[in-house]
């Protein structure tokens, strides 16, 4: 009977002890504002992402405090990772909607130039799986990937550790592309009115539902093509259009396991995150508070008028998957670094 007893009331100072959580962080949240800093400048698909997040997720946090949307572009993300867990308050008014890159640079590119450490995130949670591609104009020189092989094709990138310059380098060094990458835009949407003016021929590393989202237009046009997945998992989109996928092209296994350890990050496409001292029930709350956004019927009808594409990630599973990145081989790591350090 004791034993029973003592089982009855843990139960119950369970029970007490997590709905007082849950009023202590609704008591915190009313009346508050939160951010969501996005990575990028306005226009381009993170920030689209972003700002849909921020109309949508007060209404899932305990709480329900006010969310304004937040730009902080600069050296490819990695301003907004680090002001998010470094600068910005620690109390839970803050997310940071960050490029997928901010989360691999330190595997894949000199940790002392990083200031901050990406397995010390508390992840929110992941807007959807991505595709990157090469979009390539219909009068380039080249139609195939293939013949990327043979033919110098001109490409913009928005700065020195974005995927847009990275994967085109990748190509580069693992498949023999004859890319020349053209820095100094200032983001995706300048890469993109490049294009669109015919002054550069097209655009690796970008993400297919960013491209798909903001310019429906150059494909119902044909003004531009997809050249080619940079994904270890292709778009079943593209997949019926025929897209080539970069993998099927490795010529050892060796050159797959490198190609699919950056391709890695498209898993996580976009990432939300918190700073390591966040409490750690406002870290829960926050995380149901993303999924249950994305299951909202206004949330999922205003994706669907954008075009956006919606396949969201927990944050409990995108925090393994970071853990499992950081595990890889480091002879498969060291070659991957080598490739996209390629000039």
């Amino acid at each position: 009977m004791a034993r029973a007893a003592r089982f009855v009331m843990a139960v119950a100072a369970l029970a007490w002890s997590g709905a007082g959580q849950a009023q202590d962080v609704a008591s915190f949240y009313k009346g508050k504002t939160m951010s969501v800093v996005i990575a990028s400048a306005p226009g381009g698909g993170f920030d689209t992402y972003g700002r849909l997040v921020a109309r949508h997720l007060g209404a899932h946090v305990p709480g329900n405090p006010s969310v304004i949307a937040q730009n902080m572009p600069g050296a490819a993300g990695a301003t907004a990772a680090y002001y998010v867990t470094s600068v910005a308050p620690k109390d839970g008014t803050v997310l940071g909607a960050i490029h997928p890159g901010n989360i691999i640079e330190p595997v894949l590119g000199d940790k002392r130039k990083v200031r901050y450490d990406p397995n010390a995130f508390q992840y929110i949670g992941n807007a959807n799986t991505d595709v990157y591609v090469c979009v390539v104009r219909s009068d380039a020189p080249v139609t195939t990937f293939e013949e990327a092989r043979k033919t110098e094709l001109v490409m913009g990138s928005g700065g020195e550790a974005a995927s847009t310059r990275d994967f085109p380098l990748l190509l580069n060094a693992v498949l023999g592309t004859k890319f020349k990458v053209v820095l100094g835009y200032s983001g995706n949407r300048e890469v993109q009115l490049a294009i669109e003016k015919g002054e550069i021929h097209g655009q690796c590393g970008a993400a297919w539902s960013s491209v798909i989202a903001t310019h429906p237009d150059w494909f119902r046009s044909g003004l531009v093509k997809v050249l080619v997945q940079e994904a270890s998992v292709g778009n079943p989109e593209l997949d019926k259009l025929g897209a080539p996928k970069a993998v099927d092209f490795a010529r050892t296994p060796q050159e797959r396991q490198v190609l699919d350890l950056v391709y890695s990050q498209e898993q996580f496409g976009r990432p939300y995150i918190m700073a390591s001292e966040v409490p750690a029930e406002r870290v829960a709350a926050m995380r149901k508070a993303f999924m249950d956004t994305f299951r909202d019927p206004a949330f999922l009808a205003e994706a669907k008028k954008m075009n956006l594409d919606v396949d969201p990630m927990s944050g409990e599973d995108l925090q393994a998957l970071v853990r499992r990145v950081y595990d890889t081989p480091q002879e498969i790591v060291e070659r991957a670094k080598a490739a996209t350090a390629a000039k």
